[in-house]
């Protein structure tokens, strides 16, 4: 039998979180599986990009909107679970969210065309967009500040292995069975996902539920962005996020069809940046006791910034041919580890008591940001990596600025940034 996963069931450390008593390891599990599901969603058809431009009749521009139209029912739907989580649980908000995510699988599946998978991609985002946010939420009704960044670190690198493996499970599936079983296989995930999520308890209890009509929570979110210290992390995640999406549309015809790696191969070019991820995120959890989620985060900026700069000079002038754009991108998706969580953790902490609606926005920017970066690299597809690299320059430049504009380090002992006057940071 399951242990139930309760505030009774919780012990306070010494920090101050809130921690499980004995957490199963299956609650963690669950918890991974969920979060990955953005980069599950996508990862896995990766390699089969050129195969559906061919099959569909569609140009390379058009396929790589398919992403585009992933992130915008992403994005969106994100702002509704949030605050639907907020007033009536994590888990059946969740478990809806993969019903969809089944449908619009398989609607991508059965389609004829790339303006119809477009449409179905939306669908299946709405769907699992319910699980990345919740899942994020669901870890801030059990832990809080440091602890919190530490498990989400901990969280984002056990899900990276399904990233690090899709794109090499994708290849071989559409080397051997075609691209629309791609998506069949997603249809399988999210089933198998579905029946897991209810060998979990529920994380938010009735007591701890905001009871606001939805329409009231829904106008709460322009609270929140009045708050200068989340505009601050919004925009460090924002930004690098649109980077990173730029990066996941441009790189299969940059790799594939400009620098003629194989298909099966991609996933290994494409595994290197996972494995950075998830070197830099087991880097963080240990680090970030002793230095503080906003000076991790300021230095993720710094590397993000520096090695967006470089993936730039190396796409425009192909310096070192792919190995030269290979190397710099490895850096560049390595600062996930330092960006991602403690951003997220920076603005849970301001808000506590509405976790669901915090991550919610914070998702939504991050992936609207990606429909902005994923979409400049699909509309200027001119056939070389010269689009991607640049987007990816202006992005990584834009989440340094953020950081420092917005939230500059002030130098607490536990390096957490202090608000400066209003005069500085109030933004016109």
């Amino acid at each position: 039998m399951n242990k139930r996963i309760t505030t009774s069931s919780l012990r306070g450390s010494d920090d101050g979180a809130l921690m499980p008593a004995a957490p199963g390891w299956h609650v963690l599990a669950v918890l991974s599986l969920l979060m990955g599901f953005a980069s599950i969603s996508t990862d896995l058809y990766l390699p089969a990009m050129p195969v559906m431009s061919r099959s569909l009749h569609a140009s390379e521009g058009l396929v790589e909107l398919t992403i585009s139209g992933y992130l915008i029912g992403f994005s969106f739907g994100q702002l509704l679970w949030g605050p639907i989580s907020d007033r009536y649980g994590r888990r059946p908000s969740v478990a809806i969210g993969l019903v969809l995510f089944v449908i619009g699988s398989a609607g991508c599946a059965l389609s004829e065309s790339a303006l119809v998978m477009i449409g179905w991609r939306v669908v299946q985002a709405l769907g699992a967009c319910a699980s990345v946010a919740l899942s994020r939420a669901m870890v801030r009704d059990l832990y809080e500040g440091v602890r919190a960044a530490q498990m989400l670190s901990i969280l984002i690198t056990v899900m990276a292995v399904a990233p690090l493996v899709g794109p090499l499970v994708g290849g071989q599936i559409v080397a051997h069975a075609g691209w629309r079983a791609i998506f069949w296989t997603l249809v399988g995930i999210g089933i198998v996902t579905f029946v897991a999520l209810f060998t979990i308890s529920e994380t938010l209890p009735a007591e701890r539920r905001n009871h606001e009509p939805l329409g009231g929570a829904m106008a709460r979110y322009g609270e929140l962005l009045r708050d200068r210290r989340i505009l601050g992390y919004l925009g460090t995640g924002g930004f690098f996020y649109a980077g990173m999406f730029a990066y996941v549309a441009g790189t299969p015809f940059t790799y594939i069809t400009y620098y003629h790696v194989p298909e099966q191969l991609y996933g290994l070019l494409f595994g290197l940046g996972i494995v950075g991820i998830m070197g830099s995120n087991i880097l963080n959890s240990y680090l970030v006791p002793r230095f503080g989620y906003d000076r991790m985060l300021l230095a993720g900026t710094i590397i993000a910034a520096f090695s967006a700069v470089m993936v730039a000079l190396f796409a425009h002038f192909g310096w070192g041919g792919l190995w030269g754009l290979v190397v710099s991108l490895f850096v560049f998706v390595s600062a996930t580890g330092f960006i991602v969580a403690n951003s997220i953790t920076g603005a849970l902490n301001n808000f506590p008591g509405r976790a669901g609606a915090v991550s919610a926005l914070v998702g939504a920017v991050q992936y609207g940001s990606g429909i902005i970066g994923s979409g400049i690299v699909g509309i200027f597809a001119n056939g070389t990596p010269w689009p991607m690299g640049l987007v990816i320059a202006l992005c990584g430049i834009g989440s340094l600025l953020s950081m420092r504009l917005l939230y500059p380090v002030t130098g607490r002992d536990d390096g957490r940034c202090l608000p400066v006057p209003l005069e500085v940071t109030e933004l016109n």
